[in-house]
C-alpha cells in the first residue's frame, strides 16, 4: 500500500460548500473527492501539455466551448 501524507487545506466558505455538495452528492468522502479532482487535473494537464485541447459538446445543439487553462 501506498504511503498517505497528511495536509492542512484552508479553504474559503463558498469553496468548503461545494467540497461538501460534491462529497454528499457523489457519497464520497471529501478526501475523495480531492483525489479526483487532483487524478483529473493531472490527466488534463498531460493533455494540454501534448497540445490537445479540452472541449465541452452539447449533444443537443452541437454547440462547443473550449475550456481554458492556465
Amino acid at each position: 500500500m501506498t504511503a498517505k501524507r497528511t495536509m492542512t487545506l484552508n479553504l474559503t466558505d463558498a469553496e468548503m460548500r461545494v467540497l461538501d455538495e460534491l462529497s454528499a452528492r457523489k457519497e464520497i468522502t471529501k478526501t475523495a473527492v480531492l483525489r479526483q479532482a487532483l487524478r483529473l487535473y493531472q490527466t488534463i494537464d498531460a493533455r494540454v501539455e501534448k497540445g490537445e485541447k479540452l472541449l465541452f459538446e452539447n449533444d443537443a445543439t452541437k454547440e462547443k466551448a473550449e475550456l481554458m487553462l492556465l
